[in-house]
């Protein structure tokens, strides 16, 4: 092993940490890479045999400078910018930044827009939980089916991947004609297909009980959020805790669970999955007619002043920190990612683990590089 792939200052400090004064053959460095291959990710490692005795994650291999680029984009640029970071969330990555400007500026949304936002931001989570569970289970699951949500989500934005749908007062347009009978038949056939891919679930995961145990008391240093959070029994949901968009006129269940393991976080992803698609059919059934903007000038400013704003984005609480001097411009746009402060829980999680079972540790904190990286 090349000892040149090291960061020597990370090394020293995990040998430090667990009493090892030096050995070079108990030093594992894992990658830069990722288990879906989409981004790098580098833990350094140092193993007491074939179970982990400490790790830290070396973040910065994706560095994307998000922050910096805002402030010389007007908000239209950045809410294409915004899609960018969490690749598998951007229609909710959208939203963020969108409801922070409207609510500087003092805009009401028309209903039909704040509707089909929470719809679409509904249909969003069901996409990037599907990938998870379907990339970490045998036979890639409800990839199919997850094939329909993806083809009306790209219908109604015309994106594939990275949506560009919301604009600052509403959406960029409205949903073409019949399109929300096709998105019931492909929320109907993901219902269909979730008891298949839960027992897929039970019989591929079930010796991963007790494993990856993350605690509720690291949960809450950490400030981990979203489905790993709550898989250790931390109840929290923004959209039920500070709700957003029509999150207030639904009645949102939050998927919890107890042991906190690799099996309860991937089966709260899946019962999420079952949540989501009830609150798409509440959506599309409340769904009222009328506009989907507020018209504006294409030259947006918004007021001098400061605001955050958080949502319940997949993979957890996404933040946005906004800063107006009342260009066109934000002063400043910082992010609180979700994926970033959950993968920084793995040194004090990780300790303990068998190095055969880290692949499925890792994709059970469900995280995006480019989330991390910002």
């Amino acid at each position: 092993m090349d000892s040149d792939c090291f960061d020597e200052a990370v090394t020293r400090e995990l040998l430090a940490g667990v009493g090892v004064a030096s050995a070079a053959d108990l030093v594992l460095d894992l990658g830069a890479s990722h288990p879906s291959t989409h981004g790098a990710l580098r833990v350094a490692l140092v193993l007491d045999g074939d179970v982990i005795a400490a790790a830290e994650p070396v973040v910065g291999l994706l560095h994307r400078g998000a922050e910096k680029l805002f402030e010389v984009r007007d908000y239209r640029q950045a809410l294409v910018l915004a899609n960018r970071h969490d690749w598998l969330s951007a229609f909710s990555n959208e939203l963020g930044i969108a409801i922070a400007v409207e609510r500087m500026m003092g805009l009401e949304v028309p209903d039909r827009a704040q509707w089909l936002r929470t719809l679409l931001a509904e249909l969003n989570r069901v996409l990037s939980h599907l990938m998870f569970l379907g990339a970490s289970l045998p036979g890639f699951p409800c990839f199919a089916e997850r094939e329909g949500v993806q083809t009306v989500l790209e219908e109604a934005t015309g994106g594939r991947m990275h949506y560009m749908a919301n604009r600052v007062g509403g959406l960029l347009q409205d949903v073409p004609a019949g399109w929300t009978g096709r998105v019931r038949a492909a929320v109907d056939a993901v219902r269909r297909a979730l008891p298949g891919v839960a027992s897929t679930l039970g019989s591929s995961l079930g010796p991963t009980a007790g494993v990856g145990v993350l605690a509720a008391s690291d949960v809450l240093s950490y400030g981990v959020t979203g489905p790993v959070a709550r898989a250790s029994g931390v109840d929290v949901d923004l959209r039920r805790d500070d709700p957003y968009l029509m999150y207030d006129a639904l009645d949102v269940p939050v998927v919890t669970g107890v042991d906190g393991d690799v099996l309860t976080r991937f089966r709260c992803l899946l019962d999420q999955v079952a949540v989501s698609l009830d609150l798409s059919d509440t959506c599309l059934d409340r769904l009222p007619p009328g506009p989907v903007d507020v018209r504006l000038p294409k030259s947006v400013r918004a007021p001098e002043g400061a605001t955050y704003c958080w949502t319940e984005n997949p993979l957890g609480a996404m933040g946005y920190y906004l800063v107006s001097r009342g260009a066109t411009t934000p002063w400043r746009l910082a992010m609180r990612t979700a994926s970033f402060n959950n993968i920084s829980v793995l040194p004090v999680m990780l300790p303990g683990v068998r190095l055969a079972d880290l692949p499925i540790v890792l994709a059970s904190m469900f995280f995006v590089i480019g989330d991390v990286d910002k």
